[in-house]
């Protein structure tokens, strides 16, 4: 359920991870989507919210635990709102 692309120049990219590292996420399927990860919201140049999602380890964080994470989160995919976590 995961990997790691230990040739990969920008590994560790998310700093912290505990188990192994996975890549499998490393564009994660929640970035336009409600989900439990903590991000940061910039406003690109047209003035659109944006998600920053860099301080994430939760995609990344072993493979059968991120494996599971996704599945949850897209059983019933939320579209995100723009706005912060409540």
């Amino acid at each position: 359920m995961g990997f790691t692309h230990v040739q990969c120049e920008y590994l560790p990219c998310h700093q912290g991870v505990k188990n192994e590292f996975n890549c499998l996420f490393c564009y994660c399927p929640l970035v336009l989507l409600q989900c439990p990860g903590p991000y940061r919201i910039y406003h690109d140049q047209h003035g659109t919210a944006r998600k920053d999602c860099s301080g994430c380890k939760l995609p990344h964080n072993g493979y059968e635990r991120s494996w599971q994470l996704m599945m949850k989160w897209l059983r019933d995919p939320r579209p995100w709102d723009g706005q912060p976590r409540s």
